[in-house]
């Protein structure tokens, strides 16, 4: 698995995932919705800790400039 994924890509799904925690946790969100946000919210940060993203790979997409 080579890294498919730039530091603005990763910093955002971070930033999304974090989102999705603190409206579950203020209980803006609930329910089916907030199970399918919390599984999203949990690959967002799986895929940006290890910098990898199997749909980029899938469609061929790279954010990542420096690794080629």
């Amino acid at each position: 698995m080579k890294a498919n994924m730039g530091m603005l890509d990763r910093v955002l799904r971070i930033l999304i995932a974090v989102s999705i925690v603190i409206l579950y946790y203020t209980h803006i969100i609930s329910g089916t919705v907030a199970i399918v946000l919390l599984v999203v919210a949990g690959v967002f940060i799986l895929t940006s800790f290890v910098s990898f993203c199997p749909l980029y790979y899938t469609f061929g997409l790279r954010t990542n400039k420096t690794a080629r």
